[in-house]
């Protein structure tokens, strides 16, 4: 087991909750923690548009940039409705809040299987995005796919347990890394564009693009739109962690979620001029001579030198550490639904940092199977991707225009929210269309499932909650000794210090023997002198000792039959069962000792009641040698 030194090393120390205030954050810690999955999407976004166009050959190419146009419309529209929602909840607003508090219940619920698919999706898209790039700049590692995309999960885990203030200093370099190489791409690029009169000459060749086999339709254009869109994926997250940034937290987080929409308007539409203007197609991901949209472009204005190194290696590592997002928000979300009963109490719970992490070790656990399943190829990925974040924004801005309608004199704040929950409603449809024979029916399947798995776990509670509810004083008249239960197979120090515990809790003892007929009796034959004749010199209750003949050898089974039979239907009186259990100091040592005492327990308890207590009696086995020892 790892010493608590190294779990501090690996971890950090533990935090104590008078330290939380530390922790938060400012603007500049806040752009990697919550905006690098919509940061990096400018990395695969175009690209997986660009790649749904390769049937259009060149003219595809061309198309590019309208359709980047009509997304980043649609990304102010939505970058306005977030500012509202940040001033409205400056608590933290997400999706699943909003609708809650403003549609109901089942528009929350709708909004949370939504988020929480879309968050494990970002972790997963953004894990293969980075090895993606890695593989365009290293061909030769296209073979161990699977096994970077695990291997950056397990790092990214580690570091995200660290808590949120040591991930933000961790991931900033590697942020602001990836912005300056790509601006300086986009700027550079821009300039020889302006200095060619439109028809700049690529610094190194670029691949082709194959003919065409398809004329453009609207469909087409309706497909690459849609792929398109991932790039605003992430965007909700800064309203989803107001309460992680430092005072003023809505400033703060107003100011963070600016920059962010204010990098990504610019690396999007960079990119797509860029790419129309050098004549940059997207290439088969599935084929051998694979090469990513940004590692073309970044060759085809700067070079094969040292740069294009240093922005490949930007790029990797920002879309691998795009999961962040997902590892900051998805904790938090799963603690909101968790506090309204329709998750697991266990989420509640924070760790040695001040996380939520069992949020943190599912998203982890989903993360990996999805990889698994589609082995960390970013194309089979993408179709599941959108759907549910769109969805999610739509119940969002629904959800903020009946907040406005009830607050009163804000008709403009609702005018703009109700314009973005229908341009998300839209496009949430369009993505669902045209993504659904492709892999979205899975999302459009897994989001109701959650929802039941929600509201089973909602009724669980609720019947727990009624169940257990009482207003009524104590009844005096119920206190009262137990029955003791306790079984015994021979006279023995365990045994001896298990009869003397049941005695000081009731004058009703009963310890039973269960006699199988292939050993002797020897517990009946000594009974009197061993216990009855100590326990009436000193005027102490004696207990009653119960043989049970059990003729095909069973122990168990005998036992817990007695123990219902002389347990009260009703709460007259409790049962307690005492198990006194060897405990050994070596796991191994186990192997050399039956476990019926635990076998026992479960037993009881499946098949028990109310009125029956189980406790255990254990016996440290060579910690009692060791006491009873003479001093030296």
């Amino acid at each position: 087991m790892a010493s608590p030194n190294l779990w501090n090393l690996l971890l950090g120390r533990p935090l104590a909750t008078s330290e939380e205030r530390a922790e938060q954050i400012g603007p500049l810690a806040g752009i990697p923690i919550f905006g690098l999955d919509a940061l990096s999407s400018a990395a695969y976004g175009p690209e997986a548009a660009l790649t749904l166009l390769i049937p259009l050959g060149l003219l595809g190419v061309k198309e590019i940039v309208p359709i980047s146009l009509a997304i980043l419309g649609l990304l102010i529209l939505i970058f306005f409705s977030y500012r509202q929602t940040i001033d409205a909840y400056p608590h933290g607003g997400g999706s699943f809040t909003v609708a809650s508090e403003n549609l109901g219940d089942g528009a929350g619920l709708l909004a949370a299987a939504a988020l929480m698919i879309d968050y494990v999706l970002t972790a997963a898209v953004g894990i293969s995005a980075g090895v993606g790039a890695l593989i365009s700049a290293v061909p030769s590692l296209q073979p161990y796919t699977l096994v970077l995309c695990l291997g950056i999960l397990a790092i990214l885990t580690l570091v995200n347990m660290r808590g949120v203030h040591d991930t933000g200093a961790i991931f900033m370099v590697p942020t602001y890394l990836f912005l300056i190489t790509l601006l300086i791409v986009i700027g550079v690029g821009g300039w020889h564009v302006l200095m060619s009169g439109g028809h700049p000459a690529p610094l190194t060749p670029l691949p082709v693009p194959a003919p065409a086999t398809e004329m453009l339709s609207l469909w087409l254009l309706l497909k690459v739109f849609s792929s398109g869109c991932a790039a605003m994926t992430g965007v909700e997250a800064v309203s989803n962690g107001v309460m992680a940034f430092r005072d003023p937290a809505c400033k703060n987080a107003k100011t963070t979620l600016t920059i962010i929409i204010a990098f990504l308007f610019v690396l999007l539409l960079g990119i797509a001029l860029l790419c129309r203007a050098y004549g940059v197609a997207a290439t088969d991901p599935t084929g051998p001579h694979y090469e990513s949209v940004l590692s073309m472009l970044t060759r085809a204005v700067m070079g094969h030198g040292w740069f294009y190194y240093v922005t490949i290696g930007a790029i990797l590592l920002v879309l691998a550490l795009s999961a962040n997002t997902a590892f900051a928000d998805f904790p938090r979300l799963t603690r909101a639904i968790a506090l309204k009963d329709y998750l697991p109490h266990i989420f509640l719970v924070r760790g040695r940092r001040l996380l939520y992490s069992w949020g943190i070790f599912v998203l982890v656990a989903l993360t990996a199977l999805l990889l698994i399943i589609f082995g960390g190829v970013t194309d089979k990925l993408i179709p599941l991707y959108a759907i549910g974040a769109f969805l999610a924004f739509t119940l969002s801005q629904a959800g903020m225009v009946m907040h406005w309608k009830r607050q009163g004199g804000a008709r403009f704040r609702g005018f703009v929210n109700g314009l973005g929950a229908v341009a998300t409603g839209i496009t949430a449809i369009v993505v669902l269309v045209t993504k659904f024979a492709s892999g979205a029916w899975i999302t459009a399947l897994l989001i109701p499932a959650m929802i039941l798995v929600m509201y089973t776990v909602r009724r669980h509670y609720d019947s727990v909650a009624k169940q257990t509810e009482l207003d009524t004083p104590l009844v005096s008249a119920m206190v009262q000794e137990p029955i003791v239960v306790m079984p015994i197979d021979r006279w023995s120090r365990i045994t001896e210090r298990a009869v003397s515990f049941a005695l000081s809790l009731s004058s009703d003892v009963r310890c039973v023997h269960v006699q199988s007929g292939e050993e002797p009796d020897e517990i009946s034959k000594s009974w009197q002198r061993l216990v009855v004749d100590p326990l009436h010199i000193a005027c102490k209750p004696v207990p009653k000792l119960v043989v049970l003949m059990s003729p095909y050898r069973y122990i168990l089974q005998p036992l817990v039959d007695y123990v219902l039979s002389v347990a009260p239907k009703d709460d007259s009186r409790k049962i307690c069962v005492l198990v006194p259990e060897l405990m050994v100091r070596h796991w191994w040592e186990n192997l050399m000792h039956n476990r019926r005492a635990d076998i026992l327990k479960v037993l009881l308890m499946m098949r028990g009641n109310h009125n029956i207590v189980v406790i255990n009696i254990p016996w440290y086995l060579e910690r009692e040698i060791d006491r009873k020892k003479p001093a030296a």
